[in-house]
């Protein structure tokens, strides 16, 4: 049998079959490809989708020269994350990980020190087509110690987003919402006016009480946006960092959103359902959430006229030690460790294939996501939506992502019941701040810098 891995890095898949060559000179290959997608619904199936599609056109390219190569694709689409990744963990110990799996790139670095995955540039040319026109951001987030593991599968960001009747409501004019995503970016609309706008909201009576400022339900990548707002640092020369003070000013700003009544104090835990369908159509002043959340919010929700009633910018600076900003959270293909090497590199190859610009574009605009190469702008079905054109140049050059750090999964979790606890009125921010310190001290010690 032939060394695919040795093939794929320096030939094509063409190679690969020659080592299939049965009696007589016939040729016919059968292979078995699954693939897991976490965190997907019903928007996101060319999760799967893609690698299908993928795999289609390796099967016509080799029944061209005359080969015969048949790819079953077997997709499992996970709504949610615990489920998912409590799947992949367990099916990799009992030795029957799926071929490909699709994560959030936090998972890289603790599946790469695990050995659950391998590196995928072992398998592809990362400076050949369509690898070298991904954006190095991208290819950077989806690496762990300089080594490539994965492919981005999607891109995205974290945008605010003002209902503009009542921002009309408290006085602002279509001239005034046009200008707010420049006087955010520049740090003249900051997360104080975010309170005051919405407490005005709320007075005038255009929404209920706890209505003005209505953020993620639960816990997520995004609430580290307000840590960057107040100057927080997440990692610093490969090393977690903890900002007290950043961290305290990211605590104090959901405590005052509460005391000033513009957030309920039990909003957290309301059912994502009922959350879409209010942001969505106009029951909520201000809010924050994804740019995939367009996809939910013009279909399932029957928002018709998303630009007409809604403004979007990157998340406000909340002081002067902070900047407006934004997290990206790209999504990313990983191939597991299998003992078949030959299904690693069939996995690796449709990977690529399924990273190419028009089928990535098919997820990126049914899913209202963002794309992952420069190309896509050229890609006439990426080119003509404006919410994919518009998301882009306003958002992702200011992204940046969380860290793919192998103790960030523990800080992250700190991180979070800290500002439950203050929010929730449990602790004072002196108090959630004081025992965070002390849990990450005693939790990382040397794998985290305090200041």
């Amino acid at each position: 049998m032939l060394n695919v891995k040795h093939y794929l890095q320096t030939t094509s898949i063409a190679l690969l079959m020659a080592g299939f060559v049965g009696a007589g000179g016939a040729l016919a290959q059968d292979v078995n490809i699954t693939v897991w997608a976490g965190g997907s619904g019903p928007q996101d199936h060319y999760r799967i989708d893609a690698i299908k599609i993928a795999a289609d056109l390796l099967e016509q390219e080799a029944a061209i020269r005359g080969e015969e190569l048949n790819i079953t694709v077997e997709g499992k689409s996970y709504d949610g994350w615990e489920e998912f990744k409590q799947g992949v963990t367990l099916s990799a110990e009992s030795g029957d990980a799926p071929n490909i799996v699709v994560t959030g790139h936090e998972d890289i670095g603790p599946w790469a020190q695990s050995g659950l995955i391998v590196p995928i540039e072992d398998y592809i040319d990362l400076d050949a087509w369509p690898v070298n026109d991904i954006y190095d951001n991208l290819i950077e987030i989806s690496s762990f110690e300089g080594i490539v593991y994965g492919l981005p599968q999607d891109a995205e960001s974290r945008p605010f987003f003002f209902w503009k009747e009542h921002m009309r409501g408290i006085g602002y004019s279509d001239a005034d919402i046009d200008a707010l995503p420049g006087k955010v970016q520049s740090g003249e609309y900051t997360l104080q006016n975010v309170i005051e706008d919405a407490k005005k909201m709320q007075d005038a009576g255009l929404v209920e009480a706890g209505y003005g400022f209505y953020p993620r339900v639960s816990n997520g990548p995004d609430y580290w946006q307000f840590y960057l707002s107040f100057g927080g640092v997440i990692e610093e020369d490969s090393k977690l960092v903890f900002d007290r003070a950043a961290m305290e000013k990211f605590y104090q700003f959901f405590v005052d959103a509460v005391d000033a009544g513009v957030t309920r104090k039990n909003h957290i835990g309301t059912p994502w359902d009922q959350w879409y369908n209010e942001v969505a159509n106009g029951k909520a002043g201000l809010w924050h959430g994804g740019t995939w959340h367009y996809a939910r919010y013009t279909t399932k929700e029957g928002l018709d006229d998303f630009f007409g009633n809604i403004q979007f910018s990157l998340i406000p600076a909340g002081d002067g030690d902070g900047d407006a900003n934004t997290i990206t959270h790209p999504l990313v293909y990983l191939v597991t460790k299998q003992d078949d090497d030959d299904a690693i590199a069939v996995a690796a190859e449709l990977i690529t294939i399924a990273s190419e610009p028009r089928i990535n574009t098919l997820h990126a605009i049914k899913s209202a996501h963002l794309g992952i190469s420069k190309a896509q702008s050229s890609v006439d079905l990426y080119a003509g939506d404006r919410w994919a054109r518009e998301a882009t140049e306003r958002l992702l050059p200011e992204a940046s992502a969380m860290p793919n750090n192998v103790n960030f999964g523990q800080y992250w979790e700190i991180m979070w019941g800290g500002l439950e606890a203050s929010w929730t009125g449990q602790k004072s921010v002196a108090e959630a701040v004081k025992d965070v310190e002390a849990e990450l001290t005693a939790t990382l010690g040397d794998n985290i810098t305090i200041r």
